[in-house]
């Protein structure tokens, strides 16, 4: 399985620099590994593994399918194409418009999405997601992407939803079930997190973490923490825990459930 990220919203803005910069590392990271067992895209017109691979990004903005989802993914695919000139990474960034059921059954888009080093999921509505991805060509394919190492990232309802259960405010949805344990609060700050959590006690299945998130700052998982990245802070709150763990850029998180 490839690496998760978790942001805590206020994606592509200024100031987001540091987690856009980890989510890129690690799909080149993934992206050559992989191509030490090169597929025809990997290989130049000679038939020749090419040097450097071209990190394939997508940007899949189905949270904001009541929105603009087409704003959404520009503005994404801007901001990712942006930092990976600004540092020298060949990459070739798609939007995915997959916003309601026909669009999830497109093979196109499955196919953009199965072939991704790194797909990210932007805000919007977190209780629309996994109704349109559950089990669709789209869904499907994000799942068999991540399933061969590729780096799947969601940010605010786009992270929400990466984990087994999503809160709402109409109540708990189950979610893509990628991360276990926690349920993520996304646009996070100190003064409304005890109402928060006192909503999520309510309705949240037993036994779940919190994970709070501030804005332009997320975490990326490792092979045994999450490392965090941002402007901000991120905030574990233990099952059961009414004091968080604060992790800040560069810090590194256990996310114990």
């Amino acid at each position: 399985m490839g690496p998760i990220g978790l942001h805590g919203g206020g994606e592509y803005l200024p100031g987001d620099e540091r987690f856009i910069d980890a989510l890129l590392d690690a799909a080149v990271l993934g992206a050559a590994q992989r191509a030490l067992v090169p597929s025809d895209d990997d290989l130049d017109v000679s038939g020749h593994l090419a040097a450097t691979p071209v990190v394939r990004i997508v940007i899949l903005p189905t949270a904001a399918a009541r929105g603009r989802p087409d704003q959404a993914g520009r503005t994404g695919a801007s901001a990712f194409q942006g930092r990976a000139e600004s540092r020298g990474i060949a990459v070739q960034v798609d939007v995915a418009l997959v916003v309601d059921g026909t669009s999830a059954r497109d093979p196109g888009l499955a196919d953009l999405l199965g072939a991704a080093d790194l797909i990210h999921l932007s805000g919007g509505d977190p209780d629309i997601v996994p109704g349109i991805l559950d089990g669709s060509a789209a869904g499907k394919s994000l799942r068999a992407a991540w399933g061969r190492g590729a780096v799947v990232g969601g940010a605010s309802a786009g992270a929400m939803v990466l984990a087994d259960w999503s809160w709402t405010p109409q109540g708990g949805i189950p979610g893509l079930g990628l991360v276990h344990g926690l349920a993520v609060v996304p646009h996070y700050d100190d003064i409304r997190r005890m109402a928060w959590q006192a909503g999520l006690d309510r309705v949240a299945p037993v036994g779940l973490g919190y994970l709070g998130l501030d804005e332009r700052t997320g975490v990326l998982s490792g092979p045994d923490d999450w490392h965090v990245a941002g402007e901000g802070a991120a905030y574990w709150f233990a099952p059961g825990s009414s004091f968080p763990i604060v992790g800040r850029d560069g810090d590194r998180l256990t996310l114990q459930a």
